[in-house]
C-alpha cells in the first residue's frame, strides 16, 4: 500500500475501511502454494465486497457460498467465463455448503445443477422434491476443539449415520459425489484435522467398496490468519494436510478446501476516530466512531481480539476502547496499550480485520458500517 492510512482517512473521512488486493492476491497465492492439491473455494461469508469476488475470481479462485445471493454474486462472474471455456463446469467454482437451504432457494438454483451440501435425511427429501439436479456433499461431524467457533454442534452428521444418509440419497436418485467436514474457524489445534481426515477417509472407502463413485473430499475452512506471532503457520498446517491426503486418498480424487479467514483477514485495516475521551475508575477511556455493531462486530460473533495502533506517540497505558452507540454493551476493549495523551481527533489504526468484520455490521443506533475503499496497487 503506497499512501499511507492517515493521508486516506484525511482525504476520504473516517471510519475508514481499507481493503488491499496485493495482499488478497497474496494470500490466495501463499494457500495454493502449500497446498497444491486443493483448490480453494473462498468462503464468501468472510467478507462478500464483490469487488474481493471479483479479485480473487481473476486470480483462479473458486468460491464456497451459503446463500441464493452469494450464489448469484459469484455467478455473474460466470457468464463470461463459461463462455470462453468450453469445458467449464459449475462444480469447478461453486459449491453451496450451507446444509441447510429453504425450499425457495433450492427451487431456484435447481436450473444451475449445483454442487450442494447435506447433513440429515430431511435435507435429503427436500433436495430431492426441489433441487433434484443437484449433486450431493455429505458434511460429517467431526472434532472441533481448540477452534476460534466450534461448528460440531451445529452442523455434520454422525459418521455413525453417514453409510445409511448415502444408502437413503441413493436410493431416492441422486448422487453423493463426495464427503466434505469443517474444524471449525481459526482451528489452532491441528490434530483436528488429522482426525477428520483419518474419519473421512474411512467414510469415503467404505462407500467406494459398496460401488459409490465418489470422487470429492472438501476438508473445509480453519485455516489460520497470522493475527500475531503467536499464531501457528500454514506451512506447519500445510505439511500435515499434504501428508495425510497423500496418504489416505488416492491421486485422482479431488481435494477441495474453503479458505474465508485466511485469505481476507489481513488483506484488511481500519482507521477511526476518537470522537470521546473521559477517566472512567482511574483509566482513560477512548470513544471512537466505530463499533462492536460496526467493524468490530467479530469480537462478538468471531471472538476477534482487536488492536489498536495510535498516530501520535506518548507513553504506553492500558486504556479502554468503546464505540460510539449508546449500548453499554459496546465496548471494544478494556485492554487496549496506547498513549494516554490522545486528543478528540486523532486517528487509530486497526490492523487485520478484513474477516467477519463488516460482513456482519449492523446500522444499530444509526450508526452504519463504514466507509470501503479499495486499493489495487
Amino acid at each position: 500500500m503506497k499512501r499511507k492510512p492517515a493521508t486516506l482517512a484525511k482525504q476520504h473521512g473516517t471510519p475508514l475501511f481499507i481493503i488491499d488486493h496485493d495482499i488478497l492476491r497474496r494470500n490466495y497465492r501463499l494457500f495454493r502454494s502449500r497446498l497444491p492439491r486443493i483448490q480453494a473455494y473462498y468462503a464468501v461469508k468472510a467478507n462478500s465486497q464483490q469487488e474481493i469476488v471479483k479479485t480473487l475470481f481473476d486470480a483462479g479462485a473458486s468460491f464456497d457460498v451459503a446463500s441464493y445471493s452469494e450464489f448469484m454474486q459469484v455467478y455473474r462472474h460466470l457468464r463470461s467465463f463459461r463462455r470462453k471455456d468450453k469445458d467449464f463446469y459449475i462444480w469447478d467454482k461453486i459449491i453451496f455448503a450451507n446444509t441447510i437451504k429453504d425450499i425457495a432457494t433450492l427451487r431456484k438454483i435447481r436450473r444451475y445443477r449445483p454442487l450442494v451440501t447435506f447433513d440429515n435425511a430431511e435435507e435429503i427429501d427436500k433436495i430431492k422434491a426441489h433441487c433434484d439436479k443437484a449433486g450431493l456433499v455429505l458434511r460429517l461431524k467431526v472434532p472441533d476443539t481448540g477452534s476460534a467457533c466450534e461448528l460440531s454442534s451445529k452442523f455434520g452428521a454422525e459418521p455413525a449415520d453417514a453409510a445409511d444418509l448415502i444408502d437413503k440419497a441413493e436410493s431416492l436418485g441422486l448422487t453423493v459425489e463426495g464427503l466434505s467436514f469443517h474444524v471449525g474457524s481459526q482451528c489452532t489445534n491441528f490434530d483436528n484435522y488429522i482426525a477428520a481426515l483419518n474419519i473421512t477417509a474411512e467414510i469415503f472407502h467404505e462407500a467406494r467398496s459398496s460401488g459409490r463413485a465418489m470422487n470429492i473430499i472438501d476438508i473445509g475452512g480453519g485455516f489460520p490468519a497470522p493475527y500475531d506471532p503467536t499464531a501457528p503457520r500454514l506451512t506447519r498446517l500445510a505439511k500435515i494436510i499434504n501428508a495425510e491426503c497423500d496418504r489416505l486418498f488416492p491421486k485422482e480424487v479431488e481435494i477441495i478446501a474453503e479458505p474465508g479467514r485466511f485469505i481476507v483477514a489481513t488483506a484488511a485495516m481500519l482507521v477511526t476516530e476518537i470522537i470521546g475521551k473521559a477517566s472512567r475508575e482511574g483509566k482513560t477511556v477512548y470513544h471512537i466512531n466505530d463499533g462492536v455493531y460496526q467493524s468490530f462486530s467479530g469480537v462478538v460473533f468471531d471472538h476477534w481480539t482487536p488492536n489498536f495502533q495510535a498516530f501520535r506517540a506518548g507513553p504506553a497505558e492500558v486504556c479502554s476502547v468503546v464505540g460510539p452507540t449508546c449500548d453499554s454493551f459496546d465496548k471494544i476493549t478494556l485492554a487496549a496499550q496506547l498513549p494516554g495523551n490522545l486528543r478528540i481527533g486523532d486517528y487509530l489504526l486497526t490492523e487485520n480485520i478484513g474477516a467477519y468484520s463488516i460482513a456482519s455490521a449492523t446500522n444499530f443506533n444509526g450508526f452504519g458500517p463504514p466507509k470501503v475503499i479499495h486499493i489495487n496497487n
